[in-house]
């Protein structure tokens, strides 16, 4: 008779599943419910401002300026009533906002212009439009598009559009609770999860069969294809080994607590301001070879070792993004809305000054986290340290494999670091990505000899990079639907009538708005579908007060507060290409994590942030 240990080494794990029918149909019953259950008159809201909403402000502009509607407006007052619009979307109604954009800015958000029309579409706003009266033009135009439609007095056509988006809404939250409930019980393979996402847009018809193809691609996918391919090429040549040795080889007690220490020390201050997509990648394969070298006769498998050593790295990197401008895009997109809707300007060094306490604080909070959440067997790794000395021994001096694997490696690590800035400089005539660049690095370690293809083959986990691909179009989805608009918008409305919409209650029921949006997209979207909404209502209750700076900052925060999932950020995804994590060991650190995040940035905010001021504002 087997005993209980073997029965659990035979137990199926991880790709190895089948789909497990009791517990799977109940999210696909979920789904089915939400999609056959009448259409809220909210959903119809958002659907309405969404497809109908922007005709009709162009058509307001178009018509009080022009005295004619959009569509028989000549090719300058289109493009004004174009921009003009698209500003009402990012909340910029200052007339000194719309005369700042330029024809980049115009291609960015699909308003075709040529240099000619719009240089007289801004002419014609400058001479004849005052900056109180365009201020009032974009007022009415928001209230227009939010508030101004009813859906009772729609037009046919627009009816059917607003029915349109609606649907669009309705899938988006309907699948958001499938791809949750399949992410947390495992009742089908995760890769398999994706696939439904992609599968279920185009059965709904929120996206058609040629374009749903395009949508597993991204720059972030890329990156993190790459990223694996390159680990695999560490590994193989042996370079992972002289680097992990070169780092904790000066470490009197090479203990867990020590090693992870170190992991959050350098991770978590340098993802501040360089990609955390580059540091996960480079610290993934220090992670792998430490745990294989820690293992002993004694104790041939420690899960809770693994384990611990790759969430160190994902939750290093998670917490350093808001230390600084740089260290995301979320916190670019907040210091842009504060700009374009109130005028305030929040300086790199001022936000370092801000917000880098923030992270001072969550590095000894992490590590103590997951160090007391996952306990593992082995605790000193001075035998780890000590294997690798031999084994490095044995290898000799770097052989040419090995030196063009670093070599490659350090020319990709700094072209992540530095395309955007040679992009922006000129140097570079296109934006690369650190995507397309950690593609060419893989592809750069074949063309050397680094590598064959059977080693990407057989030590890449397609699986995640699958598993990624299908968080980005999930993600997109919530986003370009307006079903992250629709959820936020209904959570910060109902807690109106609480007395929870102004100062620091407001604030917290933000942050924790936008904490729970970003496990489920990307922090950008999420910054961006709260940020807007967020900043509107501090504007209302706290006006000219430095309520304004510090809600786009903790915004921003806590965007970066995507510690529950793996699809929340790319670090996630890329550490759990290891093998050695399920889905719930994110949650076993990661809601803990996240309800302590929660409550240290609303203290942070109401000690630190309002003792320090913002400027001259007067506090809130």
């Amino acid at each position: 008779m087997t005993s209980q240990r073997e029965k659990e080494k035979q137990k199926a794990r991880g790709y190895d599943k089948y789909v497990d029918w009791k517990i799977f149909i109940i999210p696909v019953a979920l789904f089915f419910a939400l999609l056959l259950m009448p259409t809220p008159y909210g959903m119809k809201d958002v659907g309405m401002e969404y497809n109908v909403g922007p005709k009709a402000v162009k058509n307001y502009f178009s018509t009080t300026l022009f005295g004619a509607e959009s569509n028989a407006a000549e090719q300058w007052q289109l493009i004004t009533v174009q921009m003009m619009e698209q500003n009402i979307r990012m909340g910029a109604f200052s007339r000194d906002r719309f005369l700042s954009r330029n024809l980049k800015w115009c291609g960015k958000y699909g308003i075709e212009a040529d240099a000619k029309n719009l240089e007289k579409a801004k002419y014609y706003i400058e001479t004849s439009v005052d900056a109180e009266k365009f201020n009032t033009l974009m007022k009415a135009g928001f209230e227009l598009r939010r508030d101004g439609l009813k859906y009772e007095e729609l037009s046919e056509q627009d009816r059917a559009a607003a029915d349109k988006g609606a649907w669009h809404v309705k899938v988006a939250i309907a699948m958001m609770v499938f791809v949750v409930l399949c992410f947390l019980t495992e009742c089908i393979p995760l890769p398999g999860v994706a696939f439904c996402i992609g599968l279920i847009l185009v059965f709904t018809g929120v996206v058609s069969r040629s374009d749903v193809a395009g949508l597993y691609w991204d720059d972030a996918v890329w990156f993190i294809m790459g990223s694996l391919m390159f680990a695999a090429a560490f590994v193989k040549t042996g370079v992972d080994k002289r680097v992990c040795l070169a780092m904790f080889r000066k470490l009197a007690k090479p203990s867990v607590k020590w090693i992870t220490l170190i992991f959050f020390l350098i991770i978590s201050p340098l993802a501040a301001f360089i990609s955390d997509h580059a540091l996960a990648a480079m610290f993934l394969p220090i992670g792998i070879l430490i745990y294989q070298n820690s293992l002993t006769k004694d104790i041939p498998e420690d899960p809770e070792l693994g384990k611990l050593l790759m969430i160190a790295i994902a939750m290093a990197c998670n917490a350093g993004g808001p230390g600084a401008p740089s260290g995301g895009a979320r916190n670019v997109i907040m210091m842009t809305y504060l700009n374009d809707m109130f005028g305030l300007d929040i300086g790199y060094f001022q936000w370092v000054s801000y917000c880098f306490p923030f992270l001072l604080i969550m590095i000894p909070l992490s590590w103590f986290l997951v160090n007391w959440r996952f306990k593992p067997r082995i605790h000193s790794l001075a035998p780890a340290m000590e294997h690798l000395k031999s084994e490095i021994g044995r290898m000799g001096g770097w052989n040419r494999q090995q030196i063009y694997a670093l070599i490659i490696f350090l020319v990709m690590v700094f072209g992540w670091f530095t395309e955007k800035t040679f992009y922006q400089m000129g140097i570079l005539p296109i934006r690369l990505g650190i995507g397309v660049i950690a593609v060419a690095g893989a592809v750069a370690y074949l063309l050397a000899g680094v590598v064959n293809w059977r080693d990407y083959q057989e030590k890449v986990d397609w699986g995640v990079v699958w598993l990624y691909a299908g968080a980005i179009i999930f993600g997109r989805i919530l986003d370009h639907s307006g079903a992250a608009y629709w959820i936020a918008r209904s959570v910060l409305d109902t807690i109106a009538p609480l007395g929870l919409d102004s100062g620091l209650p407001l604030m917290a029921v933000s942050n924790g708005l936008t904490s729970v949006m970003t496990n489920l997209m990307a922090d950008g979207p999420a910054a961006a579908a709260v940020g807007p909404i967020a900043l509107n209502m501090a504007g209302l209750v706290h006006p000219g007060s430095t309520y304004l700076p510090f809600m786009a900052m903790s915004t921003a925060i806590a965007s970066s507060f995507a510690y529950c999932l793996i699809i929340g950020t790319p670090p996630n995804a890329i550490v759990y290409a290891s093998g050695y994590l399920e889905p719930k060991d994110y949650l076993r650190v990661g809601i803990p994590l996240w309800f302590c995040a929660n409550i240290l940035l609303v203290l942070l905010t109401g000690f630190y942030w309002a003792v320090r001021g913002f400027g001259d504002l007067p506090v809130f």
